[in-house]
């Protein structure tokens, strides 16, 4: 058997067994609920072990999609990496208003949605800065974080973040489980914390600009790389002392390449503007045909 090769001889076998697993953990977490989640838990340790030689799936995150379907790349917007590319500075700064608008062009004309970097007058304090990852939120009363994974796979993907000991900013998603909708479910699967107390005029106007933040949909692009997603304002942070101006639920953090080694980046973040809430949250690739 030659272990050397580019495709070894066991890969078939490991992606046979890889598939089972998924198949019978489903099964029992149908079956059995969130007591299933933590027995079915038991079998991702041979999961890990027939992952490629020297990547376990935990240490490369962006192998594994949410509901473990497994990715065939990062999901790179490489185009529009390129683009941006003597775009975005190279310091760590605010950016300046015409910087704003020709990013925001390029966003818009990529993706195929409007971008801007201000909506009905309002803005944060910058578009440009360095995330680091957030812990899950708790969603309806009495969630805990096993419910946080759809199957076993997705747990052990972004499980070991934790779940925050507090509410976000906006309170819980749903006031009751029997009320949490697949809605609220994205809402708090591609979240992000940003810095709405220093928005220049939040303290003069806190409950209009509360409201107006109030799962704001955002886009955030990786520059280095053009992973983007689209995401939510689900809470408020980080505070100033942390050198940090947002922060991304352990899904947003996996689709912009940054849920490994420190946990954090450059992204540029701006507004979506979507009155009729068509713009999905999730993952987003350029358009195939560029104008």
């Amino acid at each position: 058997m030659n272990f050397t090769s580019k495709k070894p001889a066991f890969e078939h076998l490991r992606k046979r067994w890889v598939a089972k697993h998924r198949t019978l953990t489903n099964k029992v977490l149908e079956k059995h609920g969130s007591i299933g989640r933590q027995l079915a838990l038991g079998g991702i340790g041979g999961l890990m072990l027939l992952a490629t030689p020297g990547t376990g799936l935990l240490s490369a995150p962006h192998l594994l999609a949410s509901g473990g379907q497994i990715l065939k790349d990062k999901d790179t917007n490489i185009l529009l990496a390129n683009e941006l590319s003597g775009k975005v500075p190279k310091e760590m700064r605010a950016l300046n208003p015409q910087e704003d608008e020709e990013i925001a062009a390029i966003l818009t004309k990529n993706f195929g949605f409007k971008i801007a970097p201000s909506l009905e007058g309002k803005r944060l304090n910058r578009t440009y800065g360095m995330i680091g990852g957030e812990q899950h939120l708790y969603r309806y009363p009495g969630d805990n974080l096993f419910q946080h994974g759809d199957n076993a796979v997705d747990f052990a993907m972004y499980g070991s973040a934790g779940i925050a000991p507090h509410l976000g900013a906006w309170g819980y998603f749903a006031p009751s489980q029997t009320e949490f909708s697949e809605k609220d479910k994205m809402r708090e699967r591609y979240y992000i914390a940003v810095q709405t107390f220093l928005a220049p005029g939040f303290a003069e106007r806190t409950a209009e600009y509360r409201d107006f933040f109030k799962f704001r949909k955002m886009v955030v692009v990786n520059p280095e790389t053009g992973q983007s997603v689209v995401t939510d304002i689900g809470d408020a942070g980080p505070a100033e002392w942390t050198g940090k101006h947002l922060g991304g639920s352990p899904e947003v953090m996996n689709y912009l390449g940054l849920a490994e080694g420190p946990r954090q980046g450059a992204v540029l973040y701006f507004f979506i503007d979507d009155p009729g809430d068509t713009i999905p949250l999730g993952p987003v690739k350029v358009k195939d045909t560029q104008s």
